[in-house]
């Protein structure tokens, strides 16, 4: 029979781990004096259960340590790959996995690009044959695979495992964990692909010491993920930070949400490219635009590129400039594709703005750029099913 004192005694004994882990994950290897002395816990208590995560292979013994006197203390080390997570980033235009250790470090990556979303099992299918191939290949048990965390363009119930819609994808009400599971067996985690990519940033990148911000996703779609006081902030409905979908033109175009005039139809990557691609004579029509070239253009001094990117500039500022105006936050972080060319953002971006105004001036909110650029978002969905093993409860919503 569970008392609450055997609750309470468990959660102590989880807490205490997780100190453990996360302490040695970034010192790497300590003794058990000097973790006793860090984290601020009785010797017996860091020897009770750096045991327990000894026996469960997620530490190892390491050597021994100076003495000052006495008995020469044992070192303990982090094994970092001791388990393993995979994060799948779906969006319209390709499907990306990778595998990471428990340091986040990217051991294997894959990616498919044709796509039919009326056939979501058949995508599904595809995923668990490459993750199956991938702990092949690395002869990764699957004892010791955390989970599987997805990111998905839209809006999901986390806790029953549904994509709620995805309007760029067509896809609604899907029960994609029950579905997933049927091919691949491991806990399965979604999350919004903004809120993701916010998480990987709270976590790895420069969002670490942060605690109120907008992460801004801007890739084929802008998503958002918003962070108060160090928490994810989704909103009742689990709906809150969809501007990419707040009205940017009234009566402006048709989105495929059912809305018009929506910010991401104005400000997004796919319609900086289209925009571009429009402008351009059909003689002189290349066989393909990407950021890349779009941003060689730039660089090179065309005339038509800086047009099409002050006018996108424009969309983008005016988007974030509602966002300052209605959450006020100390940073906008600024990622998705749109983050690989910082040069080019940064400064146009700070100047567009900052315009006088009576709400707000420069230093008020910081403008940054992701640290973690395009894998933000998966390196966020990889460390979903790694939150029960290091993360303390309170740090995630």
């Amino acid at each position: 029979m569970f008392t609450t004192y055997t609750i309470d005694q468990e959660m102590i004994r989880d807490s205490n781990q997780k100190k453990i882990l996360q302490l040695l994950q970034k010192r790497r290897e300590l003794t058990k004096q000097e973790m006793s002395q860090i984290l601020g816990l009785s010797i017996p208590t860091i020897a009770t259960n750096t045991n327990i995560l000894i026996a469960e292979g997620l530490l190892e013994e390491g050597g021994i340590g100076d003495s000052s006197g006495g008995r020469k203390p044992v070192i303990i080390k982090f094994l970092p790959n001791a388990r393993f997570s995979f994060g799948v980033d779906i969006s319209s235009q390709r499907v990306r996995i990778i595998l990471t250790n428990l340091d986040s470090e990217i051991l294997a990556s894959v990616e498919f690009i044709d796509l039919d979303f009326t056939n979501i099992e058949l995508i599904l299918q595809r995923i668990a044959d490459h993750m199956t191939q991938m702990m092949m290949d690395l002869k990764i048990e699957s004892k010791a695979v955390l989970g599987v965390g997805f990111s998905l363009p839209g809006t999901v119930d986390e806790e029953l495992g549904i994509l709620e819609m995805a309007p760029s994808l067509g896809l609604y009400k899907v029960p994609l964990q029950k579905q997933f599971q049927a091919y691949f067996s491991a806990p399965i985690y979604i999350e919004n692909e903004a809120n993701a990519a916010a998480f990987g940033e709270l976590t790895l990148g420069i969002a670490q010491q942060m605690k109120n911000l907008v992460y801004l996703s801007v890739t084929h779609g802008i998503g958002a993920g918003i962070v108060i006081k160090g928490h994810l902030y989704k909103g009742k409905n689990k709906r809150a930070g969809e501007f990419g979908h707040m009205t940017l033109i009234p009566n402006g175009k048709q989105c495929k949400c059912g809305r018009n005039g929506c910010w991401e139809l104005y400000a997004s990557v796919q319609t900086l490219l289209s925009r571009y691609r429009a402008s351009l004579k059909a003689e002189s029509l290349p066989t393909s635009i990407t950021l890349k070239s779009f941003f060689n253009d730039l660089a090179m001094g065309n005339s038509m590129a800086r047009k099409v990117w002050d006018e996108y500039l424009d969309y983008l500022t005016t988007g974030i400039q509602n966002i300052i105006l209605t959450l006020d936050p100390h940073y906008i972080v600024v990622g998705g594709d749109i983050s690989l060319y910082e040069d080019y953002l940064l400064p146009d971006l700070q100047k567009k703005i900052f315009t006088p105004n009576a709400f707000y001036e420069e230093g008020d909110t910081s403008i940054v750029i992701s640290t973690l650029k395009e894998n933000a978002t998966i390196l966020g969905a990889s460390l979903l099913p790694m939150k029960n093993l290091l993360f303390q409860n309170e740090s995630i919503l």
